[in-house]
């Protein structure tokens, strides 16, 4: 357990910061410090004690020392896109920053991997590679400012991980300082390495066993052929059949979005994209990569699929340029929420794909319930779901039931055999959901495995495990009641 004590006099902490960073990169103004009161998820908020912003690995290091030494709690923090309260600062602590960590270290293209360090932002990892034929595929619609250390945080996906996988899906290995200010190597430079895989322990541990500073990623070529595919349909329980009839048929596309009408309307109203029907009930893009043959039998398989479905029109784009307009709409959707709503609170459940259709019935129905609308952009092809409830903050009590609502979302999707986090991580906002999900074994076994790495609990503590003080027995009553009629599947 941490110790508080509210009279620490900082002055000579800050000295010993400002010994190993430069002056300019210790941020004790309180004014300077608003800017890093929260991550992505603005519905929390808490200010940082100090902000150090390291540019190396010996220098995360030794602030870690400090931070030991003197039991500080300390909070690693990347570009601060986060979606779960992971980035969150907790009450007199030290808020690591590695946004001036954005060297690209190595390309090894005979290899096909990159070493970065964490403040690298996601797409330079692509950008840096295309010119010879490589792309980095985990990719967040955050891409263009998220970091790669937030990526490793929180295990993120995108667009296609439906075939290429999340993020521990392409880290090959990682320099780590750990919670007492050592440096380890974990992984490697190849795929299949002996012994415990620390790396994919590492990877989605947001933040708790202590921060990467150097991280290896494996490339891939860029296939030969990519269409682009959006079909519309006149109903929601249309577009989640073709979703399953296309996997069930044994294609697995590069990515597999759905947008439901509100959303689609939301996307028109502020990108104009032309692209997106009005009065479709949901849309489906369908990326589809490979050979140049196998792209274009699979094209053709999909848009009979999605016909014999329903849907009203398919539109299939091989032009890069065309295609990058039929996903723009996607990737901007959660900034349309922002233009058209006061505020909005976003979930990421997932849940099977087979109950597509149940489950956006039951969130209409719980919408309804609480009196606020909720759109549907999500990952149809791995059930990854990202409902976005808009609210208005300013009107007393409105987050809380808004955050009531987003808890009984992800009940609903653990209930139906899903998960309450499929890429935004557990973080602050969800924690009180782990006991949904796990038993309380299972979450003192994952708390053992964190304490090997951090026994002084000065690692990003108070995220991803519930307790008394966060998520007393109110946090969780009701769910037998909200739930009495759903099968567990």
């Amino acid at each position: 357990m941490l110790l508080q004590d509210t009279k620490r006099d900082w002055s000579p902490i800050l000295q010993q910061f400002e010994a190993i960073v430069g002056e300019s990169n210790v941020i004790r103004r309180k004014e300077e410090l608003l800017v890093y009161e929260c991550d992505g998820l603005t519905s929390y908020r808490n200010r940082p004690e100090v902000v150090v912003l390291p540019r190396t690995t010996e220098e995360v290091a030794e602030v870690v020392k400090v931070c030991d030494r003197h039991q500080l709690p300390f909070v690693a923090r990347g570009s601060g896109t986060g979606l779960s309260g992971g980035a969150l600062p907790t009450d007199d602590c030290v808020l690591i920053v590695t946004a001036l960590m954005k060297r690209i270290l190595e390309v090894d293209l005979e290899n096909q991997r990159i070493v970065v360090q964490p403040g690298v932002i996601n797409n330079w990892v692509t950008q840096a590679v295309s010119g010879a034929g490589f792309y980095y595929a985990p990719d967040p619609s955050s891409q263009i400012i998220c970091s790669v250390g937030g990526n490793v945080a929180e295990n993120s996906g995108g667009v296609h991980c439906l075939k290429y996988g999340v993020t521990t899906n392409h880290v090959l290995g990682l320099k780590l300082v750990l919670p007492d200010g050592s440096i380890v190597d974990v992984g490697g430079t190849v795929p299949e390495m002996p012994g415990y895989d620390l790396t994919g322990l590492f990877v989605g541990s947001e933040g708790t066993l202590g921060i990467a500073t150097e991280i290896t990623l494996k490339i891939l070529k860029t296939p030969e052929s990519v269409r682009v595919l959006l079909a519309d349909f006149t109903s929601v329980e249309a577009a989640g059949a073709t979703v399953s009839d296309i996997i069930s048929a044994g294609i697995i596309p590069g990515g597999m979005e759905m947008m439901d009408n509100f959303s689609i309307n939301a996307v028109e109203d502020v990108v104009l994209t032309n692209c997106y029907p009005r009065d479709a009930a949901a849309i489906l893009l369908v990326e589809l990569d490979g050979l140049e043959v196998e792209a274009e039998e699979n094209s053709k398989r999909v848009e009979a699929i999605c016909y014999q479905n329903g849907a009203r029109n398919v539109r299939i784009a091989t032009d890069p340029e065309e295609r990058l307009t039929l996903w723009k709409g996607r990737k901007a959707a959660f900034a349309a929420m922002g233009k058209i709503s006061p505020d909005y609170y976003v979930q990421d459940g997932v849940i099977p794909r087979t109950k597509l259709e149940y489950v956006l019935r039951e969130i209409e129905a719980l919408g309804e319930r609480y009196g606020y609308r909720v759109a549907n952009v999500f990952h149809a092809g791995d059930g990854n779901l990202h409902p976005l409830i808009l609210f208005d903050n300013a009107i007393p009590g409105a987050l809380e039931t808004v955050e009531e609502l987003g808890g009984a979302i992800l009940k609903l999707c653990v209930a139906v055999g899903g998960s309450i986090s499929g890429e935004h991580g557990i973080g602050a906002d969800k924690r009180c959901y782990m006991p949904e999900m796990f038993t309380e074994a299972d979450l003192e076994t994952m708390k053992w495995v964190r304490q090997v790495f951090d026994p002084k609990g000065i690692a990003n503590p108070g995220k991803i495990f519930p307790t008394p003080r966060t998520c007393g027995e109110a946090a969780r009553a009701g769910t037998a009641k909200q739930f009495e009629g759903i099968e567990r599947f």
